[in-house]
């Protein structure tokens, strides 16, 4: 096993993989990386923890509109799927925020 030392938004991360699967890795990390940051910079999506829902959500999305193109998503367009995803995220946001009030 090889650890990593990587940084996501800035934070620390100390990732295992299996040996050869260090460029692979160091890929998603960018990748991560750079889909929480954008999420980050638009002002909208306040914390780390929602930053990273949002991001695994758009990440799963793409990677089911690719994966299975005959699949659930077949039928929908880019545009329906991104509605679709603005609607979690605001269903995550009630819910986180009714989580963070005491």
């Amino acid at each position: 096993m090889i650890y990593l030392d990587v940084l996501i938004m800035g934070q620390p991360y100390r990732l295992a993989c299996r040996e050869g699967e260090q460029k692979t890795l160091r890929e998603a990390v960018a990748y991560l990386d750079g889909k929480m940051c954008a999420l980050r910079d638009t002002g909208k999506v306040k914390g780390t923890d929602r930053i990273a829902v949002m991001a695994a959500l758009s990440v799963a999305a793409e990677f089911l509109s690719v994966k299975s193109p005959q699949g659930p998503l077949s039928d929908m367009t880019m545009l329906e799927i991104k509605t679709k995803l603005e609607a979690m995220h605001v269903v995550l946001d009630n819910v986180l925020d009714a989580k963070e009030t005491p």
